[in-house]
């Protein structure tokens, strides 16, 4: 055979091998952010869900109570990656996330379905705060899987740009679940979207559901999952191997706290917490922040692809360590500025106004445990406070005075009597609810932009670097483990802490420190402790 022929066959060969990679990029990119749309479906109509899934008298709280219940879904986020990252690792890739999808859309079609509190009383978030668990359990599995998949397809020096297309999926699936949202409320009333119009998202999830698995049943097998069973050198017990072996373990807690929670807390502030600040704390109309951040996405997710193919050429490890110190020095003037431009009336009454809060009477527990038991405010003081955090008034607690007196100025409300104090903060300048926000809406789509950049720094390379850190034989359970733990249980409570925070101290940027210790953490452990893993054989 001549050379040219050679050759030729080569050339053939490798446009087969393109196109074959690109398809299975397509499919398991594809399936997982219908997955991850079901998912966030929630968390875009977290602020609403308040409304409908627990009892009014105190908004504040029922806030931070949808925030818990869509924490909630974290929470198993980690078993998921245990269960299903198991099973990934002894009979397959393609098999087990056909399971985690499966589990996915049915519990978001159940949500759907669901009676709200006041017709079904407590049962109604009990069993939301379920459906979320099952969605967290199915996620926990997913997305370890496709990224383990995808990278075990993939050409070793385009590892990173290729697992770029499974880092973008969350992000696409958030831009779905905002795009499905603003179609719903601007086809009915306010008043039907209320009543009945918040179910559409969930139950048409189910032409995903049926989409997603038709188009994921036509995947064939991992070929390094399939080496690796043909050699008999697959794991016997992945989680044992992954936890009970001393170096495997160090890999993980390394991927945790040098990788993951930093790319967690970064990507949750961003695309969540940065919503709810939007509209609970700035006033705007929901259809104000989902339409600004719907911008902010479309020009920021093609950057996960740009850092994932740069990682390719100079390395995974600097680029996520330098998203992470960026993020730590810009997180906070970054929300300055979007309450500055997201507001400009509340933004000056803010810059003049100081409240002081006199009372010993200040403690009552308004989290989530403490709703279940007394769902309502019953302290002035916590009325007071919740008042003054639903407005966005900053305000500070003395613990100086018998009774209460809410000090503004050289005027003080004595007890909390909320339409003297509506009337006394009005007067100073506090915007009237019934007037809209007059954001600077090109300014906004900047900030929020730049918070989408910084999570595309750490997280477009991610996926390639967690699959390059650990062994083929574990690789589907360290590394939904590792993914799950820092998403889980550090990133998807964010929003929870930050909102609580800010309702604790009565400062709305208070909150932030929890994503800005996080972020600083991970950049030192990661810049000490985390190798460069580009280039690494990943079929052994």
């Amino acid at each position: 055979m001549s050379v040219h022929a050679i050759e030729s066959e080569a050339e053939l060969a490798s446009r087969h091998l393109d196109r074959d990679t690109k398809r299975i990029i397509f499919a398991a990119a594809l399936g997982t952010v219908f997955e991850w749309y079901d998912f966030f479906i929630y968390g875009s109509l977290a602020a609403f869900f308040s409304t409908l899934f627990f009892p009014k008298g105190n908004e504040t709280a029922a806030l931070l109570a949808a925030l818990a219940t869509f924490g909630a879904g974290f929470v198993l986020r980690p078993f998921g990656a245990v269960v299903f990252g198991r099973l990934g690792d002894l009979v397959g890739r393609k098999k087990t996330f056909l399971v985690t999808m499966l589990v996915m859309g049915l519990a978001t079609a159940a949500v759907g379905l669901l009676p709200t509190f006041e017709t079904f009383g407590w049962w109604a978030p009990t069993i939301l705060v379920g459906l979320r668990l099952l969605q967290g359990l199915a996620v926990g599995g997913e997305f370890g899987g496709a990224v383990t998949y995808v990278a075990e397809h993939s050409e070793p020096d385009r590892r990173g740009f290729t697992t770029s297309w499974i880092q973008i999926t969350a992000t696409l699936g958030l831009f779905l679940s905002l795009l499905v949202i603003i179609l719903c409320r601007s086809s009915i009333s306010a008043e039907n979207f209320a009543n009945w119009g918040w179910r559409i998202p969930f139950i048409g999830s189910i032409g995903l559901l049926v989409l997603s698995l038709y188009i994921r049943l036509k995947l064939h097998e991992s070929p390094v999952f399939q080496q690796m069973k043909a050699e008999g050198k697959g794991s016997k017990n992945p989680i044992a191997d992954t936890f009970g072996d001393g170096r495997n373990l160090r890999l993980v807690l390394v991927a945790i706290f040098g990788v993951v929670a930093g790319q967690a807390v970064i990507w949750y502030t961003g695309h969540f917490y940065s919503l709810y600040f939007m509209t609970t704390t700035l006033k705007m109309s929901q259809d104000q922040a989902n339409f600004y951040l719907l911008i902010a996405l479309t020009l920021g997710t093609p950057f996960f692809l740009f850092f994932g193919w740069l990682s390719d050429r100079v390395g995974r490890k600097w680029i996520v360590v330098t998203g992470c110190a960026l993020s730590a020095l810009l997180i906070m003037p970054l929300f300055q500025s979007l309450a500055t431009y997201g507001n400009p009336a509340l933004a000056e009454f803010r810059a003049r106004t100081s409240v002081v809060i006199h009372g010993n009477d200040c403690s009552e527990d308004q989290s989530l445990l403490g709703q279940l038991f007394q769902p309502q405010a019953t302290k002035d003081c916590t009325r007071a406070k919740a008042f003054l955090t639903a407005r966005a008034v900053p305000y500070v607690v003395k613990a100086d005075s018998a009774s209460l007196g809410i000090q503004m100025g050289d005027e003080t409300v004595v007890g909390f009597d909320e339409s003297k104090l509506l009337k006394a903060l009005t007067e100073r300048g506090l915007p009237s609810a019934k007037t809209p926000a007059e954001p600077n809406g090109p300014m906004v789509i900047a900030v929020l932009f730049a918070l989408v950049f910084l999570a595309t720094m750490v997280y477009g390379p991610l996926g390639a670097l967690l699959v390059e850190l650990f062994p083929a034989r574990i690789r589907y359970s360290s590394v939904s483990v590792a993914l799950q733990l820092g998403n889980g249980w550090i990133g998807g409570f964010a929003p929870f802490v930050a909102t609580a925070v800010v309702i604790t101290t009565g400062n709305i940027f208070d909150g932030l420190w929890y994503t800005i210790a996080f972020a600083g953490s991970t950049a030192v452990i990661g810049a000490l402790l985390l190798p460069e893993t580009r280039g690494r054989d990943i079929n052994t």
